[in-house]
C-alpha cells in the first residue's frame, strides 16, 4: 500500500506581514519544525451536504448552485471526508466531478471517504447490537464500493478509507476475526479503523493495528458507559482524528446510530477543549506521515467553525474563512481573513 502524499502549503494569499518568524532572517528551527509538523495536518468537515449550512456557512451562490460545496470548501480547508459514502456508494462520475471542483481552486486538496455502512454496520443497527453475526454486506457492496474509492484514489486524491464502527461493536474474538478479513478487502487503501468502544484501546489491538499498518482513529465523543476516551494513537503512516461533539443530552436517543441526526452534532467546542486538541494533533503529527483532522460536530456548521479555529492554533496565524460563517460566528473575526463568494477578502481585527 502506498504511502499518503505529503501535504505542501497552500498558496499563500495573506499579506507578507503574516509571514513565518524570523531571526536575523532566517528561520528558527523551532519555526521551522513547527512548520513541517503543520504542513501535514489536513483539516476539514465530514461532509459538505447539509441543508442548515445554507446562509450559515454557504452564500446564496452555493445555496442557488452557481459554486459547488466542494469546490467552495476548498478554499478554506485541504480536506472533505466524504459522508454520503456511509449512506450509498460513491458514484464514479461524482467521484471525478468532485475532484474537479476541488482541484479548481486548491490542487494540493484531498478526500477521505467512509466505508459503505453495509461492511460495518448491522442493518437494524438503531434495533440491536453490531457484530461480526449481524454485518451482511451483499455480494455486490465490495465491488461498488470499489468503483467509487478508485475514482478518487487513481487520481491520488484519497487520503484514507475510515471504516467506521458503532460504539456497540465490541472487541470479541469474532469481531476482530471479521475486522482482520475486512481489512484485507480493501487492503489497496490507505486504512483508517475508528471504533467507539474502550474495549478495542489495548496493547494488542495497538499491535495489531500497527503489524497491518492500519491507522487508528482517534475520537472526541461524550463519555458515556465504556465509550472511547479522546487518544493520541498513531499505527500506520496515516494520523486521523474525529471530532464528533460532546452534545451528552442527544447522543444515545432513538436512531443515534446515524449520523444525519442534526441534534447529535449541536455542539460547539470550546477554546480550551480545542487547545487539548491541538496539542495531541501536534502529537500524533509528529509520528505520521499524513494526519487528518475530521470535524463532525456539523450542527448549523459547526463543524467548519471549529475546523478553522484549529487550523488558527495549530499554523499559528489568521486563516481564510467564508464571510457567511464570520457574521454567523463573530468569535471567528480575531483568527481569520474573511472571504466572500467572489474569492475577495479582507483582514479582519
Amino acid at each position: 500500500m502506498s504511502a499518503p502524499q505529503r501535504v505542501k502549503g497552500r498558496g499563500a494569499r495573506a499579506p507578507a506581514a503574516h509571514g513565518p518568524a524570523t531571526l536575523g532572517g532566517v528561520l528558527t528551527c523551532e519555526r521551522l519544525a513547527h512548520m513541517e509538523n503543520a504542513s501535514r495536518i489536513r483539516i476539514g468537515t465530514a461532509g459538505w451536504s447539509y441543508k442548515d449550512w445554507d446562509g450559515i456557512l454557504y452564500p446564496p451562490e452555493v445555496t442557488r448552485k452557481k459554486i459547488h460545496p466542494v469546490e467552495f470548501l476548498a478554499r478554506f480547508f485541504d480536506v472533505i471526508e466524504i459522508n454520503t459514502s456511509f449512506y450509498g456508494h460513491i458514484r464514479p462520475e461524482l467521484g471525478r466531478l468532485w475532484l474537479r471542483k476541488a482541484a479548481a481552486v486548491n490542487a494540493n486538496f484531498l478526500f477521505t471517504a467512509k466505508l459503505h455502512r453495509s461492511f460495518t454496520h448491522s442493518p437494524l443497527a438503531v434495533m440491536e447490537p453490531t457484530s461480526a453475526a449481524s454485518i451482511r454486506p451483499n455480494d455486490r457492496d465490495e465491488q461498488l464500493a470499489r468503483d467509487g474509492l478508485d475514482s478518487l484514489a487513481s487520481e491520488g486524491k484519497l487520503g484514507a478509507l475510515l471504516i467506521q464502527f458503532p460504539v456497540s461493536f465490541k472487541n470479541t474474538s469474532l469481531n476482530r476475526e471479521y475486522l482482520e478479513q475486512l481489512l484485507r478487502q480493501f487492503i489497496e487503501y490507505p486504512r483508517v479503523v475508528e471504533v467507539r468502544h474502550e474495549s478495542w484501546d489495548n496493547p494488542e489491538t495497538i499491535a495489531e493495528f500497527m503489524r497491518q499498518n492500519v491507522g487508528f482513529c482517534n475520537i472526541d465523543q461524550p463519555l458515556l458507559g465504556r465509550s472511547l476516551g479522546p487518544t493520541e494513537h498513531v499505527t500506520s503512516s496515516v494520523g486521523y482524528v474525529r471530532l464528533h461533539g460532546r452534545n451528552y443530552e442527544h447522543w444515545f436517543e432513538s436512531g443515534s446510530d446515524s449520523d444525519n441526526r442534526n441534534d447529535r452534532y449541536n455542539y460547539l467546542y470550546k477554546p480550551a477543549e480545542l487547545e487539548k486538541w491541538k496539542e495531541k494533533v501536534e502529537t500524533i503529527a509528529r509520528r505520521a506521515e499524513s494526519t487528518y483532522v475530521i470535524a463532525n460536530n456539523h450542527f448549523e456548521a459547526k463543524a467548519a467553525v471549529n475546523a478553522l479555529e484549529l487550523r488558527h492554533l495549530l499554523a499559528g496565524k489568521k486563516v481564510r474563512a467564508p464571510e457567511t460563517l464570520v457574521r454567523h460566528y463573530p468569535e471567528l473575526k480575531g483568527m481569520v481573513e474573511m472571504e466572500d463568494a467572489g474569492g475577495n477578502y479582507s483582514l479582519i481585527q
